[in-house]
C-alpha cells in the first residue's frame, strides 16, 4: 500500500520560500500569481494491506517525526 504526506506550513505562518518563489515567477515574467506557498511530500509504501489501518499509521508517523505540528499542517493520502 502507499501512502502520500502533504505537509504545509499553516496559515498565518510566515513562508519566506513561498514568498521567494513569488517573487521569482514575477521576475521570470509570470504575472498574476498573488501568493505562493511551499511545502513538501513523502511518499511512504507501507506492508499494511487495511487502508484505515494504514491511514492511522501514517497519522501517527506525522504526529511524531514527519510534521511539526505546532506550525504546519498534513494531508494524508492512502493508494492500494
Amino acid at each position: 500500500m502507499k501512502a502520500r504526506v502533504v505537509v504545509t506550513l499553516k496559515s498565518g505562518v510566515l513562508d519566506p520560500q513561498g514568498k521567494a518563489i513569488e517573487g521569482a515567477l514575477s521576475a521570470l515574467g509570470f504575472s498574476g500569481v498573488e501568493a505562493a506557498r511551499q511545502g513538501r511530500v513523502i511518499d511512504l509504501d507501507l506492508a499494511e494491506t487495511d487502508p484505515a489501518a494504514a491511514r492511522a499509521r501514517v497519522a501517527e508517523m506525522c504526529e511524531k517525526l514527519l510534521a511539526n505540528t505546532v506550525i504546519e499542517s498534513y494531508a494524508i493520502e492512502i493508494a492500494a
